[in-house]
């Protein structure tokens, strides 16, 4: 592998977990929202990834294969007083676990350090490698 290729696939993985932070980050937002009918109740957002390979079969990076929408039922809560409630009183909830949408910032955001970190690195080895010849 062309040791710049390091910068494409520390890049594209980059992308997919901005993305990911993106998406774990409008979960959380909306975790609390609440809707007069069940379908228009918001739904989670997951980011699907695949590797990307090259001819030689190695890792050449990270594809989001799109975006998608939890099918997850929404939650029932009985609360009258509300003013959106419907006739028997309900008002709908996504069912988003801020605990999990948590963890899962928390491991896109490492993830995504960890590749600053790869990006850093494969900089002062190439620097290094430059200041050989002097």
């Amino acid at each position: 592998m062309s040791f710049f290729k390091i910068f494409d696939v520390s890049g594209s993985a980059m992308t997919a977990q901005s993305l990911r932070l993106n998406a774990t980050a409008s979960n959380i937002a909306n975790a609390q929202n609440v809707s007069g009918d069940a379908a228009s109740v918001y739904k989670a957002k997951y980011t699907e990834f695949s590797t990307i390979f090259n001819e030689q079969s190695e890792a050449a990076g990270v594809k989001v294969n799109g975006v998608s929408e939890s099918e997850a039922a929404p939650l029932k809560l009985f609360d009258p007083k509300n003013p959106i409630a419907d006739k028997e009183g309900y008002v709908y909830r996504p069912d988003i676990s801020v605990i999990e949408e948590m963890a899962n910032m928390i491991s896109a955001s490492r993830s995504y350090q960890d590749n600053v970190d790869v990006m850093n690195t494969a900089k002062q080895l190439m620097m290094s490698t430059l200041k050989l010849g002097q």
